[in-house]
């Protein structure tokens, strides 16, 4: 019997129909915690009329979720080809209770996944085996959280556990040593109701900074290796935020429903929010990757819509410098993807475990292209 949380899927698989969206919005109190329960309440109706691009055969990617409440499991999905060709799951309670989630994923050169699940993070080969497992520990107050495990290098991870306080480590699996532990700064009080909404995604970049979403300061701030601030910008709830090869900064913007490139003065210079693409509703924003050919990618996740409705949102989207959609999908029903909160293009080049994983330009530079590159004044 094959007990493996891998299992394929190499049956091709009918694109869904692809259905525009017509928003009727019913407003509660708009409140900053990330899960759907406690937004605003969106009502949603349908008509059908197609989206752009060829869904799934789009591009080869690895996708996850936040929040599936509609299942036992919680699932990461692998799409090749136009065709679903892997899953693993993680069960939706850990043993002790508490709520697991995909928050975060990378997938390595050599086929071994990375990810974070919100009660730890875990590190698997391609063929879904456990080569390191991280379960997050109770704190004196509570339970620590999860939400953000990038890889730096084939062997060490940079992981945010929330807590009281909250701590980013850098941890080597191969020797089993913690390299580096931080306590961060939060919202005050840093009691344990705030422990869920103070991180999703941080990240280290290639200069060895740390590039930190502050979701419930609502700010990006960027560290040096001795954690002096040396950059930032107000970013409301922000989920994530990655360093661009011209040395702005790519921030989502959560429930807020926005992505926003930021320049090193702090300055919005290109924006992409709700209300902006015809016939397709923004209710929440996750990861957002810019591709080599200056497209950007975003996961829409279902904040503020109720669960019956969640079949009508549009999962993943991709538009172009002018805000016109190219792609997008919406897979709800063979196969159902779920919640959209990762997204890894595996057609894009970098490799998944070098510290910055937007991509470089032809002649191979890294981040610091644009007007002030890398060149960063420390913050009040």
């Amino acid at each position: 019997m094959n007990t493996s949380p891998y299992r394929s899927a190499g049956t091709n698989l009918p694109l869904s129909i692809c259905m525009a969206t017509i928003l009727l919005v019913s407003l509660g109190s708009g409140v900053a915690n990330p899960h759907a329960d406690d937004q605003p309440v969106l009502t949603l109706t349908t008509q059908q009329l197609p989206l752009p691009g060829k869904g799934l055969a789009q591009h080869d990617f690895l996708y996850s979720g936040e929040f599936d409440t509609r299942k036992t499991n919680q699932t990461m999905f692998l799409v090749k080809g136009g065709k679903l060709v892997w899953t693993y799951e993680i069960p939706i309670k850990d043993t002790n209770g508490n709520l697991s989630e995909f928050s975060d994923m990378h997938m390595l050169s050599n086929g071994d996944i990375l990810f974070a699940y919100k009660t730890g993070w875990r590190k698997i080969d391609k063929s879904g085996k456990t080569i390191y497992d991280y379960q997050c520990p109770k704190g004196t107050n509570g339970w620590t959280e999860c939400h953000s495990a990038q890889p730096v290098g084939m062997d060490k991870v940079l992981f945010m556990r929330n807590g009281t306080p909250a701590k980013l480590f850098l941890f080597d699996i191969k020797t089993g040593k913690t390299e580096m532990e931080h306590v961060m700064r939060t919202k005050e009080p840093v009691d344990q109701k705030s422990v869920h909404g103070q991180f999703r995604n941080v990240r280290m970049t290639k200069q060895g900074t740390y590039l930190i979403a502050h979701m419930n300061l609502g700010r990006v701030i960027e560290y040096d290796k001795d954690w002096n601030e040396i950059w930032s910008c107000d970013a409301p709830s922000v989920w994530h935020a990655a360093r661009l090869k011209n040395g702005n900064t790519l921030i989502s913007g959560n429930q807020h429903g926005f992505v926003r490139e930021i320049n090193p003065k702090g300055e919005i210079v290109w924006e992409v929010k709700k209300g902006d693409l015809p016939g397709i509703t923004i209710n929440g924003v996750h990861q957002a990757t810019r591709l080599a050919n200056g497209n950007t990618v975003f996961c829409n996740w279902t904040a503020g819509v109720k669960k019956p409705d969640w079949p009508n949102i549009v999962q993943v989207i991709e538009v172009n410098p002018k805000k016109e959609v190219v792609w997008a999908f919406r897979e709800w029903t063979d196969p159902d993807l779920g919640p959209a909160s990762c997204i890894q293009l595996l057609d894009e080049p970098g490799k998944g475990e070098e510290q910055d994983l937007q991509p470089r330009d032809q002649k191979g530079h890294g981040d610091c292209m644009g007007p002030g590159g890398c060149e960063r004044k420390a913050t009040n």
